[in-house]
């Protein structure tokens, strides 16, 4: 088995090799290699969130009242948390995960046709572009927190049983937290992007169906005659059953991204909703201060955020979108020269298709872009009262 895990879509095969690397989503082992494989897979989890969630823990109960120093250092903690839970989800479901994605390849890989490959070419592309933009706004953010902090002072706010202000303490827990965080963004980054790339893919499988909807009568000559015969009939009968085939297993696929990812991205959004209104107030504080050293990090962090949101809402409204679409292809095929037997056929998949399929967060919010500016609403409004607060009690 080789080192980089191949796939048909090019941010898969990039999320899947550094899952693999960390430990976080490997294939299946048995004896002795399975119990060295969940060692390092737990190893890799303190190194990345666990150690950093208990010293920042502690940080809190330590600065616990002051608002300004718990909000510069809960937006980490809070991100921290639902970075662990998406791990363990992971872990978790790694074989369903891997059913899926294994599932979703074979379909990509058989497509030949030259409009089929267009299609996935552009999915690629969009996929793509999603992870380089928040790979690149992580790192920004993290490179930025570590050049920004002051002589002696951690780039985060965090308690360890020791004093971490005197040398070599200093030294060395400074290298851990920079690379701790600076890997654990690249490991955050392919999770988010993994599950967006998975959407997108069901969506394009959805694309390749109502492809071969609109071509169902290809290479048959329709012109100039009333209705297909009865060896053009089967043919185009097998086709159909084939695109049914299709259809249902790209709806098997979200069904069990909804069963595996739901509540992972329930927590991501209630999650991020509080974060980007903590963020949204530290950048103002630090704005007013007029540093703008610590400023540029967490703008870059603050777009993060919003982004992680977004690709999740944009690839779930338009995998909605896309199913949508399905009846129309179907109605695009020249279906006033089949049978009524092939008709009905026809219009019985159309009206399966106007069921929207639709992904949603716990079951609570669809994943659409008016579910992501209700995100984005719902944080303003908790900053607004967060400002409030600070103008009721100064200093």
């Amino acid at each position: 088995m080789g080192f980089i895990v191949d796939n048909a879509n090019n941010s898969l095969r990039v999320c899947l090799t550094v899952l693999k690397v960390v430990g976080f989503l490997t294939p299946p082992q048995t004896g002795v290699y399975s119990f060295f494989l969940w060692v390092y897979c737990f190893s890799s989890f303190m190194f990345l969130v666990g150690g950093i969630i208990i010293a920042q823990t502690g940080a809190m109960f330590e600065i616990w009242g002051d608002l300004a120093l718990m909000t510069s250092a809960s937006f980490l903690l809070f991100t921290n948390l639902a970075f662990a839970l998406k791990i363990i989800n992971v872990v978790a479901r790694s074989r369903q995960i891997q059913n899926i994605i294994d599932d979703a390849d074979d379909d990509l890989v058989a497509e030949d046709r030259e409009e089929g490959r267009e299609i996935i070419k552009s999915c690629n592309r969009e996929t793509t572009k999603f992870l380089c933009l928040e790979a690149m706004l992580s790192l920004i953010t993290v490179f930025g927190w570590a050049a920004s902090a002051e002589k002696n002072q951690l780039p985060l706010r965090a308690w360890y049983p020791y004093d971490a202000s005197k040398s070599p303490a200093y030294e060395l827990t400074y290298f851990n937290q920079s690379s701790s965080v600076t890997v654990a963004s690249m490991v955050n980054t392919c999770l988010d992007v993994m599950v967006a790339s998975m959407i997108a893919v069901c969506r394009c499988r959805l694309g390749l169906v109502g492809l071969s909807l609109r071509r169902l009568c290809e290479d048959i000559p329709v012109i100039g005659k009333d209705l297909l015969t009865s060896d053009e009939e089967n043919l185009v009968q097998s086709r159909l059953r084939q695109c049914v085939i299709k259809h249902e297993a790209a709806l098997k696929s979200t069904r069990l991204i909804q069963t595996c990812f739901s509540y992972p991205i329930l927590a991501q959004f209630t999650v991020s909703a509080v974060i980007i209104c903590v963020t949204a107030y530290q950048l103002a504080m630090e704005l007013n201060n007029g540093n703008l050293v610590r400023s540029i990090p967490m703008a870059s962090y603050l777009l993060c955020m919003m982004l992680q949101v977004y690709i999740y809402c944009y690839q779930g409204n338009q995998l909605t979108e896309e199913s949508y679409d399905i009846a129309g292809a179907a109605y695009e095929c020249p279906w006033y020269k089949c049978s009524l037997r092939l008709r009905r056929s026809l219009l019985i998949l159309m009206l399966r298709s106007r069921r929207a399929v639709q992904l949603t967060a716990g079951g609570f919010m669809t994943l659409s872009l008016s579910c992501f500016t209700s995100i984005i609403k719902a944080s303003y409004t908790f900053f607004t009262v967060l400002k409030q607060v600070e103008d009721r009690n100064p200093k």
